[in-house]
Parts: C-alpha cells; structure tokens; sequence
C-alpha cells in the first residue's frame, strides 16, 4: 500500500491547499477510489485537476445516487464488492454505511449544505415560487412534475407535498425519475417542473433554474465525505478530503449552488 505523508517528499500543495495549510506529499502517486453522488459533482470536476497537479495522484470516480437500489448507487456499488477510497454523499446515507462497518467512523466529515430548487425548460414561463402559495399554484398549475429518487424527492414524495396540502392533487402527474439527472427529464420536456438539488439541477443544459423551494418548505441536505473500510490508499484519501474541506476551495462550492462547510482549524 503506498502511503501519503506530510514527510514523505514535503510537497505543498499550491493554491487552495496551501490556503488552507494544508500540507501533503506522496512516495508515490497514489490512484484515489472514489464514489461521488450528483449533489457534489459540479464543485468535484472543478477542483479536482488542482488536486491531482499539487499532488500528483490520480482521482478515479464511480457516479451514483447516495440511495436506492439502481445499479449505480453507492450503497449497491459496495454491496455489490466495488472498491472504494472516499466516499462523497448524502451525510444520512453515509452514516448507514458507518453503521453498518462499511465506512471508517472518524473519517466522517461534512463538506456542504445543499438546497432543494425547481427548473423549467429553457425559454419557458418562470413562475413565482417565493411564497409557499406561488410554489402551490405552480405545482397545481403545471401539467406534469418530475423529482429525484434520492434526498431532495425522497422528501418531497414522503413529505414535502403533504405539508404543502396538495399531495393527492398532483400525484397523478408527478413520478419519481431513477438515476437520470431531473433537469435532462426538463430539458428533453417530458416533465413542465423538475426539482432536485440546486447543485445538480445547475449544469444541465437547457433549462432554466427558477429558484430555490421557499424556507417553510426547504429541507436542507447535508453533504459528507468519509473513508470505506476497503480503503487502499487510506491516507491520500484523508488528504483529499482535508482539502475539500480547506477555507480556499471554498468559493469554488459556493459557485454551484452549495453553501460550503469549512474545517475548523
């Protein structure tokens, strides 16, 4: 197992990293297994190449959903046998893999605070969803409503419709979509309204964020990174998640959505 240490060659990682004070070298590059769902995916992309040119290790990600039963789902990945460094993901999802002794417990850390919002089509009427009276007239109002089957439309099919009073109304024309990104189901206009997290609603293509879900109807998700038990390369995973964490990079997560949480010193 190649291990990376802070003596093994003294090198500091430029930018964000050293920002931070963070402080890493490598005897040798180390290829990093990781497993990233989409509400962290758009910050990842960018801040990986800054990693892996301070570093010279190698990221390899495996993309899925923190939850559900579709192939590509983190939980099913690693029931499944795939191999795994870091895991970045729903934090609740994550704390059932500590539980059940597929994740190092005080590897445990949370990396981003993630809000629900609504996109239409690109050019399509953008409706006022400020109020919880505006968000109830747009969904009655749409003909069709599209949500995700993990965090953000787990609660809005269990709860965030039913608090909203008009559960029964619009659940002929709402589904859940398994896998795929919501905003590709907007783009393509199989569904009027898409909801999902801001962050992974944000890069699709051809559609328009109209905002996020107002504050009495918001739920918050929290996003976490943590080291499998199945970890090869133990210590360069604590490094990349020390620096996901490091005060420079926060910018880079504010700007797709998310609201950075930032390690205390």
């Amino acid at each position: 197992m190649r291990l990376i240490g802070v003596r093994a060659l003294g090198l500091v990682l430029a930018g964000n990293l050293l920002a931070g004070g963070l402080l890493f070298g490598a005897a040798e590059a180390a290829e990093i297994k990781v497993m990233n769902s989409g509400g962290f995916a758009a910050p990842y992309k960018a801040l990986v190449p800054e990693f892996e040119q301070a570093t010279h290790n190698h990221l390899d990600v495996a993309w899925g959903p923190s939850m559900g039963t579709t192939h590509d789902a983190i939980p099913v990945r690693l029931a499944r046998g795939e191999q795994a460094d870091v895991l970045i993901m729903v934090a609740a999802a994550l704390d059932d893999l500590v539980k059940q002794g597929k994740v190092v417990p005080a590897s445990r850390v949370e990396i981003a605070r993630s809000y629900i919002g609504m996109a239409v089509k690109a050019g399509a009427p953008k409706p006022d969803i400020s109020t919880v009276d505006g968000l109830k007239r747009a969904l009655l109002a749409a003909k069709s409503i599209a949500y995700s089957d993990s965090a953000s439309g787990v609660y809005l099919s269990t709860e965030g419709f039913k608090r909203l009073g008009i559960a029964d109304e619009i659940a002929g024309k709402s589904r859940m979509i398994p896998a795929t990104p919501v905003g590709e189901i907007v783009a393509r206009g199989e569904a009027e309204l898409g909801f999902q997290q801001i962050s992974e609603l944000m890069p699709v293509a051809g559609i328009e964020l109209v905002g996020p879900l107002p504050p009495e109807v918001q739920k918050v998700t929290l996003y976490a990174a943590g080291i499998s038990v199945n970890a090869k390369e133990p210590a360069a995973a604590k490094a990349f998640i020390a620096y996901l964490t490091s005060p420079g990079v926060a910018p880079t997560v504010k700007r797709f959505g998310l609201d950075p949480i930032t390690a205390k010193p």
